[in-house]
Protein backbone atom coordinates (compact mmCIF):
# COMPACT_ATOMS: atom_id res chain seq x y z
CA UNK A 1 0.00 0.00 0.00
CA UNK A 2 2.49 2.68 1.09
CA UNK A 3 5.76 2.70 -0.81
CA UNK A 4 8.96 1.68 0.97
CA UNK A 5 10.05 5.31 0.97
CA UNK A 6 6.79 6.40 2.60
CA UNK A 7 6.94 3.56 5.13
CA UNK A 8 10.31 4.96 6.22
CA UNK A 9 8.72 8.40 6.61
CA UNK A 10 5.99 6.85 8.78
CA UNK A 11 8.63 5.12 10.94
CA UNK A 12 10.34 8.47 11.47
CA UNK A 13 7.02 10.13 12.36
CA UNK A 14 6.18 7.43 14.89
CA UNK A 15 9.44 8.16 16.72
CA UNK A 16 8.33 11.78 17.20
CA UNK A 17 4.96 11.01 18.76
CA UNK A 18 4.47 9.27 22.12
CA UNK A 19 1.13 7.81 20.94
CA UNK A 20 0.57 6.48 17.44
CA UNK A 21 -2.81 8.25 17.29
CA UNK A 22 -0.94 11.57 17.26
CA UNK A 23 0.83 10.54 14.03
CA UNK A 24 -2.43 9.92 12.17
CA UNK A 25 -2.78 13.32 10.47
CA UNK A 26 0.72 13.41 8.96
CA UNK A 27 0.51 9.73 7.97
CA UNK A 28 -2.77 10.40 6.17
CA UNK A 29 -1.11 13.32 4.39
CA UNK A 30 1.71 11.04 3.22
CA UNK A 31 -0.83 8.55 1.88
CA UNK A 32 -2.78 11.24 0.08
CA UNK A 33 0.38 12.68 -1.48
CA UNK A 34 1.23 9.20 -2.73
CA UNK A 35 -2.18 8.26 -4.15
CA UNK A 36 -3.97 11.58 -4.67
CA UNK A 37 -6.73 10.46 -2.30
CA UNK A 38 -7.26 8.05 0.61
CA UNK A 39 -9.17 4.88 -0.20
CA UNK A 40 -10.88 2.69 2.39
CA UNK A 41 -8.16 0.09 1.81
CA UNK A 42 -5.51 2.72 2.57
CA UNK A 43 -7.44 3.80 5.69
CA UNK A 44 -7.49 0.19 6.90
CA UNK A 45 -3.77 -0.15 6.12
CA UNK A 46 -2.96 2.99 8.11
CA UNK A 47 -5.22 1.91 10.96
CA UNK A 48 -3.40 -1.41 11.18
CA UNK A 49 0.00 0.31 11.05
CA UNK A 50 -0.93 2.74 13.82
CA UNK A 51 -3.07 0.26 15.79
CA UNK A 52 -6.17 2.42 15.37
CA UNK A 53 -9.71 1.27 14.57
CA UNK A 54 -10.89 1.78 10.99
CA UNK A 55 -13.82 3.89 12.26
CA UNK A 56 -11.44 6.37 13.87
CA UNK A 57 -9.35 6.73 10.71
CA UNK A 58 -12.49 7.08 8.58
CA UNK A 59 -13.84 9.72 10.97
CA UNK A 60 -10.67 11.78 10.67
CA UNK A 61 -10.54 11.50 6.87
CA UNK A 62 -14.18 12.52 6.46
CA UNK A 63 -14.01 15.31 9.07
CA UNK A 64 -11.11 17.28 7.61
CA UNK A 65 -11.62 18.86 4.18
CA UNK A 66 -7.90 18.59 3.48
CA UNK A 67 -8.29 14.83 3.00
CA UNK A 68 -9.99 13.34 -0.04
CA UNK A 69 -11.87 10.07 0.35
CA UNK A 70 -12.54 9.89 -3.38
CA UNK A 71 -10.41 10.68 -6.44
CA UNK A 72 -10.36 14.33 -7.46
CA UNK A 73 -9.89 16.02 -10.82
CA UNK A 74 -6.62 17.49 -12.01
CA UNK A 75 -7.62 20.76 -10.31
CA UNK A 76 -9.46 20.65 -6.99
CA UNK A 77 -11.25 23.95 -6.44
CA UNK A 78 -12.40 24.71 -2.90
CA UNK A 79 -14.72 27.69 -2.60
CA UNK A 80 -15.21 29.23 0.82
CA UNK A 81 -18.86 30.06 1.42
CA UNK A 82 -18.62 30.89 5.12
CA UNK A 83 -19.80 34.21 6.53
CA UNK A 84 -17.08 36.65 5.41
CA UNK A 85 -16.89 35.19 1.92
CA UNK A 86 -20.66 34.89 1.67
CA UNK A 87 -21.16 38.55 2.62
CA UNK A 88 -18.65 39.54 -0.07
CA UNK A 89 -20.18 37.51 -2.89
CA UNK A 90 -18.94 33.93 -2.72
CA UNK A 91 -22.26 32.82 -4.24
CA UNK A 92 -21.28 34.59 -7.48
CA UNK A 93 -17.81 33.01 -7.34
CA UNK A 94 -19.39 29.58 -6.92
CA UNK A 95 -21.72 30.24 -9.88
CA UNK A 96 -18.73 31.26 -12.05
CA UNK A 97 -16.86 28.09 -11.08
CA UNK A 98 -19.87 25.86 -11.74
CA UNK A 99 -20.44 27.49 -15.13
CA UNK A 100 -16.80 27.32 -16.24
CA UNK A 101 -16.03 23.85 -14.89
CA UNK A 102 -19.31 22.05 -15.50
CA UNK A 103 -19.37 20.67 -11.96
CA UNK A 104 -21.24 21.54 -8.79
CA UNK A 105 -19.88 21.13 -5.25
CA UNK A 106 -19.12 17.50 -4.56
CA UNK A 107 -18.73 16.71 -8.26
CA UNK A 108 -15.92 16.22 -10.74
CA UNK A 109 -16.34 17.42 -14.32
CA UNK A 110 -17.00 14.80 -16.99
CA UNK A 111 -13.50 15.31 -18.44
CA UNK A 112 -11.90 14.73 -15.01
CA UNK A 113 -10.21 18.13 -15.06
CA UNK A 114 -12.12 19.90 -12.28
CA UNK A 115 -13.39 18.88 -8.86
CA UNK A 116 -15.43 21.44 -6.94
CA UNK A 117 -15.92 21.60 -3.18
CA UNK A 118 -17.78 24.08 -1.03
CA UNK A 119 -15.84 24.50 2.21
CA UNK A 120 -16.09 26.27 5.53
CA UNK A 121 -13.75 29.07 6.56
CA UNK A 122 -10.22 28.73 5.18
CA UNK A 123 -8.84 31.52 7.34
CA UNK A 124 -8.52 34.17 4.63
CA UNK A 125 -11.44 36.36 5.70
CA UNK A 126 -9.54 39.59 5.04
CA UNK A 127 -9.31 38.61 1.37
CA UNK A 128 -12.87 37.44 0.93
CA UNK A 129 -14.26 36.08 -1.26
CA UNK A 130 -11.64 33.44 -1.90
CA UNK A 131 -11.02 29.99 -3.23
CA UNK A 132 -8.16 27.53 -3.18
CA UNK A 133 -6.88 25.41 -6.02
CA UNK A 134 -4.62 22.76 -4.59
CA UNK A 135 -2.39 24.56 -2.10
CA UNK A 136 -2.78 28.04 -3.65
CA UNK A 137 -5.18 30.64 -2.26
CA UNK A 138 -6.81 33.22 -4.53
CA UNK A 139 -8.38 36.16 -2.73
CA UNK A 140 -10.45 39.29 -3.41
CA UNK A 141 -12.17 37.52 -6.28
CA UNK A 142 -14.87 38.70 -8.64
CA UNK A 143 -16.67 36.49 -11.13
CA UNK A 144 -14.50 37.95 -13.93
CA UNK A 145 -11.25 37.34 -12.00
CA UNK A 146 -12.43 33.80 -11.29
CA UNK A 147 -13.16 33.14 -14.97
CA UNK A 148 -9.69 34.43 -15.97
CA UNK A 149 -8.03 32.34 -13.27
CA UNK A 150 -9.75 29.14 -14.40
CA UNK A 151 -9.01 29.92 -18.04
CA UNK A 152 -5.31 30.16 -17.20
CA UNK A 153 -5.32 26.58 -15.87
CA UNK A 154 -5.31 24.70 -19.13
Amino acid sequence: MLTEENLKKVDELRKRYPKSQAALLPVLWIAQEQEGWISEDMMRHIGTMLNLPFGHVLGVVTFYTMYNSAPKGKYHIEICTNVSCMLRGSDKILEAVEHRCGAKPGQTSADGKWSVSEVECMGACGGAPMLAIGEEYYENLTPDKTERLLESLK
